[in-house]
């Protein structure tokens, strides 16, 4: 007689039988769970896992769309990125412009309010200072063929600068008011006292003053009538007096320039006829 049920056929058996247990008990657990109001170790694992897969999915999916948009506008990335460093490197250029034109305007303005007083002057660059330091003097860009004579006085319009002392058709050397070899005429104007303006290489010195003259420090002092200056341009203010010793027949005082001579940038020349009239 043939049996019905082979050896195979029992663990097939077993192994659906031991399911529906399985399945029953985790229907169970799943109920008591529900009843208690908390979710069950099943449902948190199975809910973390999906998750986590579509975490994972929108990821990839996001870097598929990524790469694509990347791949797509690289070019055009590319193209504008160089537009923005042309427009950057202009635009620098142009900052760089416009702080020059803004240095120049203190400068422009003593040239103007010079030109004002002697509207015959020649408007002149600096461009350059005696490389040596020999001489305090500088270099400016206007010369014989402009009307530039030697002795000529040089200003802006806060005051002095020096006097032209050497002439090329084309450039000309001014001698500042400070170098130790400059001398010019001038007066304390407060008290009208008269004296002799001497460069000291960093200040103006004025010698041979009255001893009777009543100096105060902050006096304004101007040329007097000369070959270089009309009188009245100021040198400077008096920065402090020197003592005066026992006997002596006049006094000194040290003058601040009133141009910042370390700083020039345009000028004025006056003419002999301009100067002197």
């Amino acid at each position: 007689m043939v049996p019905i049920f082979t050896y195979r056929d029992e663990r097939k058996l077993f192994a659906v039988i031991g399911a529906i247990i399985v399945a029953a008990l985790i229907a169970l657990l799943q109920l008591d769970f529900a009843r208690a109001g908390r979710p069950s170790p099943l449902t948190i694992t199975v809910t973390s896992i999906s998750t986590y897969l579509q975490l994972a999915l929108s990821a990839v999916a996001d870097g598929v769309r990524n790469g694509w948009q990347t791949a797509v506008h690289t070019p055009g990335l590319a193209a504008d990125n160089a537009r923005l460093r042309a427009e950057n490197v202009s635009l620098r250029a142009r900052n760089d412009e416009l702080q020059e034109e803004l240095a120049r305007v203190p400068a422009a303005d003593d040239l103007a309010t010079a030109r004002l007083a002697h509207p015959n002057g020649i408007a002149a660059t600096v461009i350059g200072y005696d490389p040596e330091a020999t001489l305090q003097a500088l270099t400016i860009d206007r010369g014989g063929k402009d009307g530039v004579q030697r002795d000529d006085g040089v200003m802006t319009g806060d005051g002095v600068v020096g006097r032209v002392v050497e002439v090329d058709p084309l450039s000309s050397k001014v001698l500042l008011v400070t170098d130790p070899t400059s001398k010019l005429p001038a007066v304390v104007q407060r008290g009208r006292w008269w004296s002799i303006a001497v460069g000291t290489a960093t200040h103006v010195k004025l010698q041979y003053i009255s001893q009777d003259a009543k100096l105060r420090v902050g006096d304004r002092v101007v040329t007097g009538e000369g070959r270089s200056f009309h009188a009245g341009v100021l040198i400077g203010r008096i920065r402090e007096l020197d003592p005066v010793p026992a006997g002596a027949l006049d006094q000194t005082a040290v003058v601040q320039p009133a141009v910042n001579l370390t700083a020039l940038s345009r000028v004025l020349v006056l003419p002999h006829d301009v100067s002197q009239r």
